[in-house]
């Protein structure tokens, strides 16, 4: 299907795939000055995003993008580490299934010290299957959920994670969240987004409520 963009050209309605990212513009004349016109693809490149810092907002950030891409018909792949339990999102996001896919790579608790190797195990799954998605052509967005804190908390060592960004290809949107980023992975991104907080319920001993922050 085509619809028309202003005097200047056509969109065309494309499949979903990082590879189809972009419109086709109809330009009247040719480059080289020729009568006639033809379509021309503009590829619309994916960034490097990382929401980090100690406020609170990062994952709900990422989950927020991923539903406007999924608005937009583009399939998403999300990776939450360091988390294997039930959070809100993964009820609210079967009603996307055919669009968002969303998986855990942690256990049922949380890593407070030296991770289990089970831990790592998980991660180093996630992270696998992470490359995987980033390089399927499938995917125009892939969301790595905590993978600052995983590379903190040492499930997987730093390298590999800025090993999968340079091995983006040019169509892919690639976030990242979690606090404490590393330098390396600040200076890899095109956005960084700080979260701070400054003021916060928790301090008032408010816990964790379901449909807020679980």
């Amino acid at each position: 299907m085509l619809r028309r963009i202003g005097a200047c050209g056509v969109h065309v309605c494309l499949p979903p795939g990082p590879q189809f990212r972009g419109v086709w513009l109809y330009e009247p004349k040719s480059f080289s000055g020729r009568r006639y016109g033809g379509l021309r693809m503009h590829i619309m490149p994916g960034y490097v995003h990382v929401y980090t810092g100690d406020g609170k907002g990062k994952t709900t950030a990422a989950l927020g993008l991923a539903l406007r891409a999924a608005g937009a018909g583009w399939k998403v792949f999300i990776a939450q580490f360091a988390k294997g339990m039930m959070y809100s999102e993964l009820a609210a996001l079967e009603r996307f299934a055919d669009l968002i896919t969303i998986r855990q790579y942690g256990r049922q608790c949380f890593i407070y010290e030296k991770p289990d190797t089970k831990d790592i195990d998980c991660a180093e799954r996630g992270l696998a299957e992470c490359r995987e998605a980033v390089t399927s052509g499938e995917y125009p967005m892939v969301i790595l959920d905590e993978a600052n804190v995983a590379t903190m908390l040492k499930l997987f060592p730093v390298e590999e994670l800025l090993d999968l960004i340079d091995s983006r290809p040019k169509g892919v949107e690639l976030v990242i969240t979690g606090r404490g980023a590393d330098p390396r992975v600040i200076d890899r991104a095109d956005l960084v987004t700080e979260m701070r907080e400054i003021k916060h319920y928790y301090a008032n001993g408010v816990t964790a409520r379901t449909g807020i922050e679980q």
